[in-house]
């Protein structure tokens, strides 16, 4: 059976109405509490005429037949309840990166289309400047009060008032498998590009691990809702910011599961101390982290004192490089806990998957594939055999997106038939093994070219990251006049640390050729990140070149 997430959150939320579902700073919402405010939002939406326009058996794969709702918010309920409101009136909702500026926000917005914005009211001054630029003004505008105290902008509907004046009955609309799931991606490699899911297939390609087995065999909704009352509660906490796409799926999977979903106090920025609080309060079983970015400051906090994490069961590390030692060091804090390192994109989902415990060194670069996921040769011409000496291109086939919105170039580009069966490339290199499993090398984007060999800025920062001295490194090439690019390191010590480059160097010659190694190292006060941990190559490149001596 296929599913659509407002559907099943729906019917979940019928079953188990007094079940928590949301604990977000002094409220406490039921599973009954938060449909109620979905179908107001939703019926506030349809009011203004936001829903479906096209059926999708009428559209190309680049195409969207459903109105776009901009949810322009950091973490709470409001994000969670933007997304099942959107989806339950049939229009699809997307994700705004709230650190844009006015020329990249109204780019977004144009892009999109879009005919509802759910904004933080901190947020209503750049929105102001960028509504001025857009081809269409939206249908509604929802702001979210907040404690920077901005007035309402002109036209603009209160979040709350607009709820309470809106009726909390169930829609006549009903959703599809088929309707949109939309998000875009962060735009490193280019201007971000909306990519267009089908809610089953992001269900089935991103959060198939966090539902009951079997439930795709379920004969009815109903048959489906019966296993997840009978399975266990869980309590998650999504912690990188909901405008990128693993912590969305986290969210989904807790609401379409009938478990409890928990936010820090503190979701302008990551704050360990916060983090933990609520995790010790709320018994939270699940938690995801970006790379080390995320993981090496909260196990400094938990290693100041004062907290527990017995509860944690498994936690969740991708999106960046998650060094093996840093993945032993969580396991010594929290010995009962297991790391679960997964890798994808917004186009794969969840692609590949490294489990570590307790009982055994951690490991990185090295993962099992999900169901469809392989390497494809350079050419696009084949799929590579497991131990074959080509590196290729990480590919997914089966539960993949439709494409991009309004790019068919680009649809076409990263979506090609091979072997004849249509597969998403999202431009990660890597190898497969001769066990079957694969070695992610790395984006090709961010690829460096010494000499006439390629090198993975990933591969290097992962041999760099594992000296106790780096607390953060991003690698990068700049240009060289003998080897065309050279691998340059950007830096961040360890409070206390004064390392030497040679000392720096030192673990990482054992583990990668020469060629690899930087010749430069750029140390800075503080390495720049997205706030969900991921590298900011082009502020790195920027950090090197400006440091080519005169």
């Amino acid at each position: 059976m296929r599913y659509n997430y407002a559907e099943l959150f729906a019917a979940v939320a019928a079953e188990m109405p007094e079940r928590d579902c949301i604990v977000f700073r002094n409220l406490r919402l039921s599973y009954g509490d938060v449909a109620a405010r979905v179908n107001r939002l939703a019926n506030l939406l349809l009011s203004h005429g936001v829903t479906i326009q096209r059926p999708r058996a009428e559209l190309r794969p680049w195409e969207s037949g459903q109105d776009h709702v901009a949810l322009y918010l950091y973490n709470g309920n409001e994000y969670v309840e933007g997304m099942l409101g959107a989806a339950t009136a049939r229009a699809a909702s997307f994700n705004v990166n709230y650190r844009y500026v006015e020329a990249e926000l109204a780019y977004l917005l144009n892009d999109a289309a879009t005919k509802a914005i759910i904004y933080h009211a901190r947020f209503a001054p750049v929105l102001q400047q960028a509504l001025g630029s857009l081809r269409e003004a939206p249908k509604l505008l929802l702001q979210v009060a907040d404690d920077s105290g901005n007035a309402l902008l002109p036209g603009a509907l209160d979040y709350e008032e607009a709820l309470a004046a809106s009726s909390p009955a169930r829609p006549a609309a009903t959703p599809d498998p088929d309707d949109l799931y939309v998000v875009y991606t962060g735009g490193t490699t280019g201007m971000p590009k909306g990519v267009l899911w089908s809610q089953g297939n992001i269900i089935e390609g991103a959060l198939a691990g966090g539902l009951p087995e079997g439930i795709f065999n379920a004969p009815s909704l109903a048959d489906a809702v019966a296993m997840l009352a009978a399975a266990d509660r869980r309590v998650l906490l999504p912690l990188p910011p909901l405008m990128h796409a693993a912590a969305q799926w986290m969210a989904m999977a807790a609401f379409m599961t009938g478990s409890l979903m928990v936010f820090p106090d503190v979701v302008d920025r990551l704050d360990p101390d916060s983090v933990w609080r609520i995790i010790d309060k709320e018994r939270v079983q699940f938690v995801n982290l970006v790379g080390n970015a995320f993981a090496t400051p909260m196990c400094d906090a938990y290693e100041r004192g004062g907290y527990d994490g017995g509860s944690l069961q498994r936690i969740g590390v991708g999106g960046a490089v998650t060094s093996a030692s840093v993945k032993d060091r969580i396991l010594r804090l929290l010995p009962h806990a297991v790391i679960g390192d997964v890798a994808g994109s917004s186009e794969t989902g969840s692609q590949l998957s490294n489990q570590s415990d307790s009982q055994a060194p951690a490991t990185s670069g090295v993962f099992a594939p999900a169901p469809g996921a392989c390497v494809v040769a350079d050419d696009h011409s084949r799929i590579l055999e497991p131990d074959s000496p080509e590196t290729g291109w990480l590919a997914r086939h089966g539960f993949i997106p439709f494409g991009y919105l309004g790019d068919p170039d680009k649809t076409a580009r990263t979506f090609p038939t091979i072997d004849g069966v249509r597969m998403v490339l999202a431009g990660d290199r890597a190898r497969c093994l001769a066990d079957g499993m694969i070695e992610l090398l790395g984006r090709e984007s961010v690829t460096i070219n010494s000499g006439g060999e390629k090198i993975f800025a990933e591969e290097v920062e992962d041999a760099l990251a594992d000296n106790a001295a780096i607390r953060d490194v991003v690698v990068v090439g700049r240009p060289s006049e003998r080897w065309g690019q050279e691998v340059v390191a950007i830096v961040e010590l360890a409070p206390g640390q004064d390392a030497s480059d040679e000392e720096l160097l030192a673990g990482a010659r054992r583990r990668l050729a020469g060629y690899k190694l930087p010749k430069a190292i750029i140390r800075v006060a503080a390495v720049v990140r997205s706030p969900a941990g991921k590298a900011d190559y082009g502020w790195a490149r920027k950090a090197a070149a400006q440091a080519i001596p005169a």
